[in-house]
């Protein structure tokens, strides 16, 4: 028996799994519902499960349809779906959010942490949760070109950034709104979030310690202190948590610093009887009784990983665990959990099998 790690092999597929929405209709979807015509000169898109390249803007395409998918109001309910054949990752941290700038800056208005498509713990890739029904800020301001995003850091799999934008309309009742910044990780040049491996609450402190920020009606933004202390500083990642470096002047976004990883910004998983319960075995297969005297410490099946530039997506054992490469650079060590041991299954995937 061994732990799953990630199917970093088998999860990272083609452009046909993973999830999308297809109400409000993101721009230029093939598959989306009650879809605006195309603005001149654009196609449709049948890759939008795919995630965020890393040369991407954010919301992918940056010229807006001509009208919007929807019209919503202030504090109304709104229903969000998604396509029923997509690959769920055992499920992980959703947000939605509204932009008054054109893309520029988003701020939350409703978030699914930990358990997005499915409400508890899984480690299936298919979704039981396709829609998600919530009331909007009954304070919001109005605009004829909102932009509504959908935002997902996956928990199992490689590490990605998935992001899903639909223009809507909003009738307001004020003339700003003041809420939680956007969260943006795994995508080149912000913090990487790993894999979760049973821990559910990995990643959560870039949803928790944000940055506050007000938008208006006429597109204008500001951000605002912390929500909360946080042990994360704009030193450590180069920007406000989660989020693109932007000018203290103007709304432009500036040159991406690299992103620094450390112990700190990235820990490693935690195991428990909780979060990671032991593997089931069949009644044909005893499960091994381990104590201090008969099992000896784990031992790496790998030597380290070379410090050179990497392949994106690769996974390398490194002594009592393994790493993984994010945008050409290796990620900070992942451990094993206690009494197993790194091996490669492939030149692109390990295990961490019992020792």
């Amino acid at each position: 028996m061994f732990f799953k790690i990630s199917a970093i092999a088998a999860l990272v597929a083609s452009a046909s799994a993973h999830m999308a929405i297809t109400s409000p209709c993101p721009r230029y979807s093939a598959l989306g519902e009650n879809c605006p015509a195309l603005p001149a000169g654009a196609a449709l898109d049948y890759s939008l499960k795919s995630p965020l390249g890393a040369s991407q803007a954010l919301c992918k395409y940056t010229t807006p349809y001509n009208t919007p998918s929807a019209s919503w109001s202030a504090g109304q309910a709104v229903t969000v779906k998604f396509q029923a054949d997509g690959a769920a990752h055992g499920g992980g941290h959703c947000q939605f959010s509204l932009s008054y700038d054109g893309g520029k800056t988003f701020v939350v208005v409703h978030e699914e942490l930990k358990y997005c498509f499915f409400g508890q713990a899984s480690d299936s890739n298919s979704a039981s949760i396709l829609s998600y029904t919530f009331n909007l800020p009954s304070n919001l301001p109005s605009s004829d070109k909102a932009v509504f995003a959908w935002t997902w850091v996956n928990a199992i799999g490689n590490r990605e950034f998935y992001m899903n934008c639909a223009d809507v309309a909003i009738k307001g009742t004020s003339t700003s709104f003041t809420g939680k910044r956007m969260t943006i990780a795994n995508h080149d040049g912000y913090p990487t979030i790993p894999e979760f491996n049973g821990n559910y609450d990995t990643g959560l402190e870039y949803y928790n310690n944000v940055a506050q920020i007000t938008v208006t009606g006429s597109g204008s933004s500001s951000s605002g202190g912390s929500s909360s202390s946080s042990a994360y500083s704009s030193s450590s990642v180069g920007t406000p948590i989660g989020h693109a470096p932007q000018s203290t002047t103007t709304t432009a976004v500036v040159a991406v610093p690299t992103p620094v990883y450390s112990s700190s910004a990235a820990p490693a998983p935690v195991y428990s009887s909780s979060a990671a319960p032991a593997p089931a075995y069949s009644s044909t297969v005893p499960a091994p009784v381990y104590s201090s005297s008969t099992v000896p410490a784990p031992k790496s099946t790998c030597t380290s990983v070379a410090t050179t530039k990497c392949t994106h997506g690769v996974m390398r054992c490194d002594s009592t665990g393994y790493k993984v490469c994010v945008w050409g650079k290796w990620h900070a060590k992942i451990n094993c959990p206690a009494r197993t041991a790194c091996k490669q299954t492939s030149a692109s995937a390990v295990i961490c099998d019992w020792a």
